[in-house]
Order: structure tokens, then C-alpha cells, then sequence
């Protein structure tokens, strides 16, 4: 099945919308293909707020119909308290809240950026989207992450190159209690990172520490700024560590 023949069997559509590579690319297509397109971004603690102003962004190049929905996610227990499957909870509040609103505006066909690439036995996060019902399009039309990234290049959307980005709950290791005041340093440190010209970088939370992880081929970049770096960072962090395991470029 292509992205055209989708739309034509579901012509109206709600989209939840990440403002990254994958769900740009799909909103992209709905808003070619489809008759009718409504995108929700679900604000949480563990989106930094860059992505929000991408979101933004796209829709305002894209004439998009977005609506930005708040969730107060560190106040629900199963995911605060960060057990294997937090995903599942957390995607069961995001989608509850985009699956509600949807539904008062009339949307009952809800989709979601899920590529052929992303691993669904891997990911507790999808059998809560399953049991709600929601489709993954480029999944089910065989588009990975590479193919993904070479149409929207083709098609010229600036999320083309985007580095995925996992959110920001994602740095705290399992089991370890997630609080607004490690996000926040999470968020503080890896937007400094950022300035620097760093790409495709974590700031992992280790029991006050922090673990770096930077992208293959920019050590040197790294070193240049090690002692900026040690002493931003020393702010938020008892002792950094840089991991000898590179992460891929993008």
C-alpha cells in the first residue's frame, strides 16, 4: 500500500503529532493526499521545548490545524515511577488525551508516526497504541527510518535530518523515581550541548552523575569544548562521564 491509497480508504484524519522526522513526513502526506487533517501536540515534562517550536513551526509553514494539548504527566504514579513498561502508561495518558479531544472534534481515525523500522516487540508504548486503536501509516505502507528521511528531503521539509529524538524520560534508568528536577537538568544540559554544535547526544541521569553519549565523529568537537562543557554542566551534575560507546551520526 502507498501513502496515497491510505488516505483515500481514510480521508479524515487526527494526527498525533511529535514535530519530529517521522510524524512532519506523515502530516506532510495527509495534508496532500487527505481531505481532512487535524494534528494534536501533547505538551508533557518530558518533551524539551524545542520540540514544541518545530511543531509549531512546521505548522505554520504547512497551514496546519494543530492543537497543543497540556498533560500533566509526572503526576501519574506508573510512570513517575519509571517500571519497565512506563511507556505503556505514558502512551495511554498522551493518546487518551489526543483520542478524547479528537473525538469532540469530530475525528475518529487517529494515526501515529510508527515506521516500518521501529521495533514493536520492543516497545511497550505500542500495545497500548493497538489496544487504542491507533493506525501507524508508514508502518503498514513499509516506510522505514531511511526512507522516511529521503522523502522528506525530496519533499523539502526541514525535519528532514532532525535526530530522532527519544523523550526526556528516556535518560532516567529504570526504576529510578522521575522528577521535574532531573528533566529539567536533562533538558538544561543537552540544549547547551546543542549550542555547541553537538547532534544525536544524550545526557543520561545516573544517581546525580551524568553519562554523555556523543554522535561518531564529533570527539573532536567534544574535547574543544570539554572544560565549557565540565563546567556548564558541573551546575546540574555531581560528576560527568563521557561513554567510550559512540552513537551512530544520525
Amino acid at each position: 500500500m502507498k501513502l496515497e491509497e491510505f488516505f483515500k480508504e481514510y480521508p479524515k484524519v487526527a494526527i498525533a503529532f511529535s514535530g519530529g522526522c517521522d510524524s512532519a513526513y506523515l502530516t506532510y502526506a495527509a495534508l496532500k493526499y487527505a481531505r481532512e487533517v487535524k494534528a494534536y501536540y501533547v505538551k508533557t515534562a518530558f518533551q524539551p521545548e524545542f520540540e514544541l517550536e518545530d511543531a509549531l513551526k512546521f505548522a505554520k509553514e504547512y497551514a496546519l490545524d494543530l492543537s497543543v494539548i497540556e498533560c500533566d504527566i509526572l503526576s501519574v504514579q506508573d510512570v513517575a515511577n519509571n517500571p519497565s513498561n512506563r511507556c505503556y502508561f505514558c502512551k495511554n495518558q498522551i493518546f487518551g488525551k489526543i483520542l478524547g479531544k479528537a473525538n469532540e472534534d469530530g475525528y475518529t481515525t487517529i494515526l501515529d508516526g510508527t515506521n516500518a523500522s521501529d521495533d514493536a516487540s520492543d516497545r511497550p508504548g505500542m500495545k497500548a497504541l493497538e489496544e487504542m486503536k491507533v493506525i501507524s501509516p508508514l508502518r503498514l505502507c513499509n516506510l522505514s527510518k531511511r526512507d522516511i528521511r529521503e522523502l522528506s528531503k525530496a519533499a523539502g521539509l526541514f525535519t528532514w535530518d532532525k535526530p530522532a529524538y527519544a523523550c526526556l524520560a528516556t535518560r532516567v534508568p529504570e526504576g529510578t523515581q522521575i522528577t521535574k528536577e532531573i528533566l529539567e537538568k536533562t533538558e538544561k544540559a543537552e540544549a547547551y550541548l546543542a549550542s555547541l554544535g553537538l547532534t544525536n547526544f544524550r545526557v543520561r541521569y545516573r544517581d546525580g552523575d551524568a553519562l554523555i553519549q556523543i554522535a561518531e565523529g564529533q570527539q573532536d568537537l567534544y574535547e574543544q569544548n570539554k572544560d565549557k562543557i565540565e563546567a556548564e554542566l558541573g551546575q546540574y551534575y555531581v560528576n560527568l562521564k563521557l561513554d567510550e560507546k559512540l552513537r551512530d551520526k544520525i
